[in-house]
């Protein structure tokens, strides 16, 4: 199957069977997805969401949490991965959004990765979800099944790679639904360790799966 086929084929059934897809992080404006976002950092959503309603209702505004220090706000969020350092990346955020940024969150990649505890893949997701620009966030989930479904070839080894090859052959349109198609079907259906094949619509046009049960290409080609 040629590769404008197959992302033609994947995009077309996440948009039957999967309509709506978004973050599963709760936040009502651009600035608590972001102290979420840098929390959800090698983190659950589950974990984050637990622990951000405190924080969010103690310090609502970039000038609250600028004003605090990191050791009070490891106390909120002492039971995510790496606390003391995700402490100091939120004040240290709030600091330089109030200094540089107005109080505003900003919507470019440049401006973005210059606050703390925010890299490409967390300033992609503020550009996603937040502004509904084409940008892919690429995660450990979006990494893993882009290749496991063949829509990234085994030459794309690094997550900007990947994100280079999916914004390339994915119609900027779709870009901010598909970052959320790929994550979600990672996390519940396509999952690294046991993979649940066998409750996937995805079957005959995943390369992972067709290799692993020796699906042929008369049968695929049949089953299409």
């Amino acid at each position: 199957m040629r590769k404008k086929e197959r992302y033609e084929k994947i995009l077309a059934w996440f948009r039957e069977n999967r309509p709506i897809a978004e973050t599963e992080l709760h936040y009502s404006n651009p600035f608590e997805l972001l102290i979420a976002v840098i929390l959800s950092a090698q983190c659950t959503d589950k974990r984050v969401n637990l622990i951000t309603p405190p924080l969010f209702r103690d310090f609502p505004t970039p000038e609250a949490l600028a004003a605090t220090t990191p050791e009070v706000v490891f106390d909120y969020i002492r039971s995510v991965s790496y606390p003391n350092n995700k402490a100091k990346h939120l004040v240290g955020m709030a600091q330089m959004l109030v200094k540089d940024f107005n109080s505003q969150v900003p919507d470019t990649l440049d401006e973005l990765i210059k606050l703390p505890g925010v890299g490409r893949k967390t300033a992609n997701v503020i550009q996603s979800v937040v502004f509904n620009k084409a940008a892919m966030a690429v995660d450990t989930h979006v990494f893993r099944v882009s290749h496991r479904l063949g829509l990234v070839p085994d030459r794309c080894t690094t997550p900007f790679s990947v994100e280079k090859e999916l914004t390339q052959n994915i119609p900027a349109e779709d870009i901010p639904i598909a970052h959320h198609w790929l994550i979600l079907h990672g996390r519940y259906i396509c999952q690294a360790r046991t993979p649940r094949c066998e409750e996937c619509g995805l079957q005959l046009l995943c390369k992972y799966y067709c290799s692993k049960y020796k699906v042929s290409k008369e049968s695929e080609n049949r089953d299409k």
